[in-house]
């Protein structure tokens, strides 16, 4: 992984850590969250990796944009397991999202101003 991307790599690491979590659900029969949880959780990474290749600057805010929708969407899933009796959580990973979103955020932001 690249040293100087920050959010490139932080999206990995968290991808790979939402693939090792989901493996987990699925081995307790936790299907349905588990697919959810691994579609959404990885998407953030591939939005974000998909906009290092961005054609124009308004493409590269609105991949990070669509980044920013499926951590949103994460999180959720990830709530829900939070709250849930039934289900194992890591806190870490809401950890790990919660530095991806502040970063996505400020990244558009300043994409936006030039």
């Amino acid at each position: 992984m690249e040293k100087k991307n920050e959010i490139l790599n932080l999206s990995i690491r968290f991808s790979l850590d939402i693939i090792k979590y989901t493996e987990l659900l699925e081995s307790s029969r936790k299907f349905v969250i588990a697919n959810q949880l691994l579609k959404s959780g990885t998407s953030v990474g591939a939005n974000i990796f998909e906009a290092q290749s961005a054609e124009s600057r308004v493409d590269f805010i609105h991949k990070l944009k669509i980044a920013d929708k499926e951590a949103k969407e994460t999180e959720y899933w990830l709530l829900l397991c939070e709250n849930s009796e039934n289900y194992s959580f890591d806190p870490a990973l809401k950890h790990q999202l919660l530095s991806i979103q502040k970063l996505l955020s400020k990244i558009i932001s300043s994409a936006k101003k030039y």
